[in-house]
Parts: structure tokens; C-alpha cells; sequence
């Protein structure tokens, strides 16, 4: 049985809650076990005494009701660490008995013996909670001043049974409820560490999938139109080049920034890499934008839809012309990306955030804002994708666009 334990035990197996520590884990105190509870048996040494020396009468019917007593005491206790075995009607019924053996023996011989009522108001305190212990604690604190004063104990020896019975049962109820209120809180906010941690990871993770799948497919677009211009433009080919020195610096720069969780998009600068992508794979640009200025938090969301659409359009969509077309008023703002490309299959109909996982991604960031994005394939054909968001506070006037004013040009024109 012992190398039993010890094979449990090398293999990580959890013990009872109050035992249970991680290797390297920090000790921390937290709420008593079992064992602690019971050192109390030893008030009833007196009572044992009295057996021993041959003072009590029936002492074979004594002992038994001590060795009864003393049993149930430890059962209710250990199973008092346990929840569902303290709510269970077994625990009920083990103090119910202990309670009528208490009763009798002080009834019975008085004098020591009425150190069980503590005892008993102990193991209450154990298992009882709310307004269950307060009625038991009052309920034997009577009782046991009662009985102390029929078995003729003058002074304030009755009252003090009688007090000693209800605070006994009423501090163990306080520091157990307490002990376990900390575990709790404990656990949650280990639990709280956990969340933030996946959050963390999970945005760390969308925005590296979107800054790294946006700039690779603009130095592929860049590095094939360098390829196509090199032999009969050398000039021309050299600028892509630097263009794709540009990305590159820039990327390593966003992912940075991205790491530290400090990274803010901008609209107007999505939009003007959006140009420099689409211009390089040979699909024309073309914005309309209208409404008041956007507060930095919806840019950086609106910059995200551009940033992803145009990933999607330059590497799938075979278009020749994309459109933007940014619509705002005084409640809500709404993106419209549109190519004339293949878009995917025609009778596919449009859903919320359908997509690789970068259009999904945006659809959790989206809808955490309150907003929504929808992707499909457009009308005739092509593909579509809408963006909505509640505005914020107005920030301050963007270059791309001023209040009540609406522009309509080609980008880089």
C-alpha cells in the first residue's frame, strides 16, 4: 500500500485538496485541513479521567457513548472538506446523532462531560453554513446552559458552557468560510492570468498572420513586376526594389510594434499602401470617401479590413479595378471593398465573416467593437467586403477626408 502512494505520488497524481502543492510551487498558508480540528478531542480528557479512575457510573456505558462520540466527531470533520459529502444528508444525520450523544452523557454525568456541547457546537460549525448555523449555535448554546444549570452548577460556570458552546461553533464556521473565500479567489485569479494570457496570444497571433500575410504578398507582387520591368526598364525595376526594401523595413518595424501590443493602424495610411500593392499588381485603385472624421480606434479597425482586403485581392482575385468606399454620419461608419475579379464561386451565397483566418479575425475584432464585416461575392461579379462600426468620439480631421465634405478620385492620381 505504501509503494502504492509513493508510485502516485511520483506520477503526479492529486491528492486531497488541502495536501495538493506543485513542485516549486510557493507555499502559501491557506484554509486548515481536517487534521487541525482534531486536537479539540482532548477536552474530552476529562471525561476519559473520570472513566479511568472509576469516578462515573455505567462506565462501560460511558465509554461507549465517549468512543461513539469521539468517531462521529471525526467523521463529520473530514467529511466537513469536502463539499458535496458536507451538503449530503449523511452529515445531517452524523451530527443529529452526535447531538443526542452529547445530550445523554451530559444529562447523565454532568461535570466534564458537559465539554461536549463545544465539541458538538465545533462539528457543527464544520458542516453548518448561513442561517442553519445561526439557529444551531443559539439552539445549543440554550441547551447547554440549560442542562448545566439542572446538573447544579452554580456561578457562572452554566454560562459558560453555554457561551463556550456558541463561540466555538460559531469562529470555526468564520474561519473556514473565510479560508475557502480566499482559495476561491485564488483560483480565480489564477484563471483571470490564464484568460489573459490566451487573449494576448490570440491577438499577438491575428496581428502577425495580418501584417505578415499583407507585406509578403505586396514584395511578391513587387518582386515580379521588378522581374517583368528589369530587362527593358532597368530604372523602373530598381524603384521596385527600393519599394521592397521599404516593406520589408517597414514590416519589421509593425511586428515590432505588434509584439509590444502598441500597434495603431491608420486609414489614411492603409489606404495609401493599398495604392502602392494594387498600382504594383497592375489593379487600379479607385476611393470614395464621405462623412465626419474617424476617431483613431475606428481608423485602426478600418485600417485593419483595408490591410486584409487588399491581401485578398492581390493575391486571389485577378481584377483589374478596386474600389473603396468609406461612408460615415453621426452614428455609424461603413467600409465597401470592391473588386471585378473571378471573386469565388458565384452561387456561394454571402455570410458574416466567411474566409481564411484573416477574415475571421476581423470578424471577432469587428464584432468586439460593436461592429460587424461582411465577405461575399459581389452582385455581378467580384468579391465584397463590408465593414460597419459605431463612431466613437471624433478625433481629429484626417487628411483623407474632412466633415460634411465627400471626395472621389483614384488613389495615387
Amino acid at each position: 500500500m505504501a509503494r502504492n502512494r509513493a508510485d502516485a505520488c511520483a506520477q503526479g497524481r492529486p491528492g486531497p485538496w488541502w495536501r495538493r502543492r506543485r513542485k516549486g510551487e510557493e507555499r502559501r498558508p491557506g484554509p486548515p485541513g481536517p487534521y487541525a480540528l482534531l486536537p479539540w478531542l482532548l477536552m474530552g480528557m476529562g471525561s476519559f479521567s473520570n472513566l479511568f479512575q472509576g469516578e462515573a457510573a455505567n462506565p462501560w456505558l460511558g465509554g461507549l457513548g465517549l468512543l461513539a462520540f469521539n468517531s462521529l466527531y471525526v467523521s463529520v470533520v473530514f467529511r466537513a472538506f469536502d463539499r458535496r459529502k458536507r451538503e449530503s444528508r449523511v452529515s445531517y444525520w452524523l451530527l443529529a446523532a452526535m447531538a443526542a450523544i452529547t445530550l445523554g452523557l451530559a444529562i447523565g454525568y454532568g461535570g466534564s462531560w458537559l465539554l461536549f456541547f463545544p465539541l458538538l457546537s465545533l462539528a457543527c460549525g464544520s458542516v453548518l453554513r448561513n442561517r442553519q448555523l445561526a439557529v444551531c449555535m443559539l439552539t445549543l448554546a440554550a441547551v447547554a446552559t440549560f442542562v448545566a444549570v439542572w446538573r447544579g452548577h452554580g456561578g457562572s460556570d452554566p454560562w459558560t458552557i453555554g457561551y463556550g458552546t456558541f463561540i466555538s461553533g460559531a469562529v470555526t464556521a468564520a474561519l473556514l468560510t473565510l479560508a475557502e473565500t480566499v482559495m476561491e479567489l485564488r483560483a480565480t485569479r489564477q484563471e483571470l492570468a490564464r484568460t489573459a494570457v490566451e487573449k494576448e496570444r490570440l491577438r499577438f497571433s491575428r496581428d502577425l498572420h495580418d501584417l505578415l500575410g499583407h507585406t509578403l504578398s505586396v514584395i511578391v507582387v513587387k518582386s515580379e513586376a521588378a522581374r517583368r520591368l528589369a530587362p527593358r526598364d532597368m530604372d523602373a525595376a530598381l524603384t521596385q526594389v527600393a519599394d521592397i526594401e521599404s516593406v520589408g523595413r517597414q514590416a519589421l518595424t509593425e511586428i515590432r510594434e505588434a509584439v509590444t501590443g502598441y500597434r495603431e493602424g491608420s486609414l489614411a495610411t492603409e489606404l495609401d499602401r493599398a495604392r502602392s500593392a494594387l498600382t504594383a499588381a497592375g489593379i487600379e485603385p479607385v476611393l470614395r470617401r464621405s462623412g465626419p472624421p474617424l476617431a483613431p480606434q475606428t481608423e485602426a479597425l478600418l485600417g485593419w479590413v483595408v490591410r486584409e482586403a487588399v491581401t485578398n485581392v492581390v493575391r486571389h482575385s485577378h481584377a483589374t479595378t478596386c474600389s473603396f468606399v468609406v461612408e460615415g454620419t453621426a452614428e455609424r461608419v461603413r467600409l465597401t471593398v470592391t473588386d471585378d475579379g473571378c471573386g469565388p464561386d458565384p452561387d456561394a451565397p454571402a455570410t458574416p465573416g466567411i474566409g481564411g483566418t484573416g477574415l475571421t479575425g476581423l470578424t471577432e475584432r469587428l464584432a468586439a467593437a460593436g461592429g460587424s464585416l461582411r465577405a461575399g461575392p459581389g452582385p455581378e461579379r467580384g468579391f465584397v467586403v463590408t465593414a460597419r462600426l459605431p463612431v466613437d468620439e471624433a478625433g481629429p480631421a484626417d487628411a483623407a477626408g474632412t466633415p460634411g465634405t465627400a471626395t472621389s478620385h483614384t488613389l495615387g492620381r
